[in-house]
């Protein structure tokens, strides 16, 4: 499994705390046993075949399951956990529902992985993650997607910005704007690119940040407008240190979504804590009516 994660012999030796001729040993002896080639060898890297792909989850799965029955031995303790998150879930909800599942279950181990949606789903395919919990769309069939919350996208300027008197604005004024975006591969930016960008015909993107908080700092500054998700912004619209801009014009409502391998039996430790996330949204089915005292 590490040598398909890293691709490379050397790099899963060194992770492993093996010499490279006792890790690519085992390779070879694993693959010679079967008669079956797992990786697709391209210059000095590793790539798993088809039949690779498909022990991968197996083969994880085995090892989940060997983490419970320690968890289970060690009393009752749920096994370790993974958790992959994007970056608007992850800075705003997903951290705080990782430390309420460590104070719940203080011998358990959990880990949370923070990156753009695209990330997450090349995790989740490689079994790097147990969850994911993601805001854009992921159409593979590789994995299994369940709505969780609504939300929605929002134009926002800083308060002396002109758009901030009128709070409000039309195609041909945004296509004037200098934007502040995220980066591709982001659930965030798919959407305005395919809500907004097609209307602007040559929308003028000054800066792209892989950050919410940084967006929202150089919008801040007066560098230009935003486009991020109201769970966002609610902090900065309260303090007024940012001003939503309306643009009715536009469906810019979306989903966030929990994610896991189709092939992947969700393990105790997983399950609980998607309960968790559950529990933590109540009867709120929109970000716009969640209660998190938190960051009100």
């Amino acid at each position: 499994m590490t040598v398909a994660r890293c691709e490379n012999v050397s790099q899963a030796a060194a992770q492993l705390a093996m010499s490279q001729s006792a890790a690519s040993s085992a390779l070879v002896e694993l693959e010679r046993q079967f008669d079956c080639p797992l990786f697709d060898r391209i210059g000095k890297s590793l790539r798993l075949n088809s039949t690779g792909r498909g022990l991968l989850s197996q083969a994880d799965e085995l090892l989940a399951r060997a983490g419970e029955i320690e968890g289970y031995l060690a009393g009752g303790r749920l096994g370790p956990l993974a958790v992959g998150a994007t970056l608007t879930i992850g800075n705003y909800l997903a951290t705080l529902i990782v430390a309420e599942y460590l104070h719940r279950h203080p011998n358990s181990k959990a880990s949370l992985h923070v990156a753009n949606t695209q990330h997450i789903v090349e995790q989740l395919k490689r079994c790097e993650i147990d969850l994911g919990l993601i805001e854009g769309e992921a159409n593979d069939p590789e994995l299994l997607v369940e709505p969780w919350l609504d939300d929605a996208l929002v134009v926002f300027c800083a308060p002396k910005h002109p758009l901030a008197e009128a709070r409000i604005a039309d195609t041909a004024q945004l296509s004037r704007q200098s934007w502040i975006v995220r980066e591709p591969g982001s659930g965030t930016r798919a959407l305005l690119d395919k809500i907004i960008g097609r209307e602007l015909h040559g929308m003028q993107v000054r800066l792209e940040l892989e950050h919410t908080e940084a967006i929202k700092r150089a919008v801040e500054s007066g560098l230009g407008i935003g486009c991020l998700s109201r769970l966002a912004l609610r902090e900065a619209f309260r303090r007024g240190s940012l001003i939503e801009v309306a643009t009715p014009q536009f469906d810019l409502g979306r989903r966030f979504y929990f994610a896991h391998h189709r092939q992947r039996r969700l393990s105790p430790a997983a399950r609980t804590f998607l309960a968790l996330c559950r529990e933590t949204s109540g009867t709120a089915t929109d970000t716009r009516t969640l209660e998190l005292p938190f960051i009100n």
